[in-house]
């Protein structure tokens, strides 16, 4: 595939079991303190980056080069893988994140008692949040709009292989909205920008589908994201944009715990854009009704997953999604090992989905799911309405290794791993050696060394008092030797730590020399 960038984003929802440790958002503000402070494996923003969503202090870059912090706008725990050039670091780095929130409340002692969870929707709650990609794409603004149709068919019926799969569904009420189940918040920051309101109703009809999130997206591109949520959120990022390359983030994603699924997901959307900006990318499957089929696919009970071309023909999603593949076998094969991968796993999976789309339960989550949940309502004599499915659904994805239920089929060899806890303990405080996050990750350190300093980290450089400056603006160069010498130029840390006692004792009204 052509050399990109690509990362992941993800939203973890609080589950506290112990009323007298307070409410979730104490939780996540006490977690966000433990690593910042206490594990001191990153240097927390002193400056706002967003007044309204981003405040100083809301969290900050990380040693291994991503970024973690607290949105305000639920006021949930965020994680933001460092930027990767490769699929394994991809789903290593991702797994990395989880177990930093983990490692956070085993030091707490407080892991019986609290969760994190990145499932994508409280069910009960009608809320939802998720886990959004993000991939460095050579597409002009004039063509943007085109690529982003010929994407579309692609995106909407990935699902049968990147679907997360839930239990039960949702229906969005507007204007009626008497049977809603969504609290509102009485935080004016939850509404910022917001002028589209609707409901949420569970919707009894559904037992199971594919995807967390199609119920709740309502548009297909939109720069708006809080009760308009769409399948792509366009952001003009200039930290991304380089020699003509921009950022691509999709919000239409959800946290896959496989890491097959995660890199099958990110691997063929990845080539899925190579062919789009060769100018190869079939013309010929734009959806008549995008939204209405992401909606359809997900809920169809008889893996038929049927989607409405233009011009009035359906086409089945494994056979759509079989024109993409062919088109980026034609293009791709042979490029690299890891291209190879992708596209043979592509072609295998879109196999096994057609041919019984439960043989894919090693590897795809829905499919897991299913199995595991089939068996339990079997042996249990429930169905699929009893509040028992929607605990194991939450569980599924359950952080914590030793009661998560993903993590159980992982432990049972029933679920494909590539990763192993050697490398994933080092990709907590290690960045991945072939990005820019590689130079980030070590000035991060040598700030944390450094307390006092004035310093503003970002994704493409980072400003350090007094005039000390280091532009990353390549996301595929590592910038090694630049970060090195940045590194030797600031003071020393005995040296920052005087400046700082001297800078505390003048907020004081003392004689710094005293």
């Amino acid at each position: 595939m052509l050399p990109r960038v690509v990362g992941l984003e993800t939203e973890f929802g609080c589950f506290v079991r112990d009323s007298d440790l307070g409410e979730p958002e104490d939780i996540v503000e006490i977690v966000k303190n433990t690593i910042f402070q206490n594990r001191r494996v990153g240097a927390l923003d002193i400056h706002t980056r967003d007044f309204a969503f981003e405040p100083a202090g809301a969290g900050g870059f990380l040693i291994n080069g991503g970024r973690l912090y607290i949105d305000a706008v639920g006021s949930h725990e965020e994680y933001a893988t460092p930027e990767c050039a490769s699929l394994t670091d991809l789903a290593l780095y991702d797994r990395a994140g989880r177990m930093l929130l983990q490692s956070a409340l085993d030091d707490l002692q407080i892991a019986d008692r609290v969760s994190f969870h990145d499932n994508s929707v409280d069910h009960f709650g009608g809320h939802t949040f998720g886990c959004h990609e993000n991939y460095l794409i050579r597409v002009d603004e004039d063509r943007y709009l085109h690529a982003i149709g010929l994407l579309l068919p692609f995106l909407i019926t990935r699902q049968i292989f990147a679907g997360v799969g839930r239990v039960g569904g949702h229906r969005l009420t507007r204007p009626d909205s008497r049977s809603n189940i969504m609290s509102l918040s009485d935080r004016d920051i939850d509404y910022v920008w917001v002028s589209n309101f609707y409901g949420v109703e569970i919707d009894p009809e559904v037992d199971f589908q594919l995807s967390q999130r199609a119920d709740h997206i309502v548009r297909a591109v939109s720069s708006r994201v809080r009760f308009n949520r769409a399948i792509i959120n366009p952001k003009w990022d200039a930290y991304y944009s380089h020699e003509g390359a921009h950022r691509l983030h999709i919000l239409f994603g959800e946290a896959n715990k496989s890491e097959y699924a995660t890199m099958l997901k990110v691997g063929a959307t990845a080539a899925v854009l190579d062919i789009i900006e060769r100018g190869e990318a079939p013309e010929d499957l734009i959806l008549e009704e995008p939204l209405r089929d992401l909606r359809s696919v997900s809920r169809d009970s008889t893996y038929r997953w049927l989607v409405t071309l233009l011009d009035g023909s359906t086409i089945g999603a494994v056979d759509l999604q079989r024109r993409y593949l062919a088109t980026a076998q034609r293009c791709l094969s042979g490029q690299d090992a890891e291209t190879d991968w992708v596209l043979s796993e592509w072609e295998r999976t879109l196999d096994d989905l057609e041919r019984d789309p439960m043989s894919t339960s090693d590897r795809l989550d829905w499919s897991a799911k299913r199995s595991l949940y089939e068996g339990f309502i079997a042996s249990e004599g429930l169905s699929w309405q009893d509040d028992m499915l929607h605990s194991l659904d939450l569980e599924y994805h359950n952080i914590n290794p030793a009661a998560g239920l993903h993590a159980a089929l992982e432990d049972q060899g029933r679920m494909i791993r590539y990763s192993d806890d050697v490398s994933v303990a080092r990709a907590m405080t290690s960045p991945p050696a072939s990005t820019r996050a590689h130079a980030r990750g070590g000035i991060v350190s040598a700030l944390i060394e450094r307390p006092g300093l004035g310093y503003i980290v970002d994704w493409d450089g980072v400003f350090v008092e007094s005039r000390r400056q280091i532009n990353l603006t390549n996301p595929l160069r590592t910038y090694a030797a630049e970060a090195q010498r940045f590194i030797e130029r600031l003071p020393t840390p005995s040296t920052a730590e005087k400046g700082a006692g001297a800078k505390r004792r003048k907020s004081r009204g003392q004689d710094p020399a005293e």
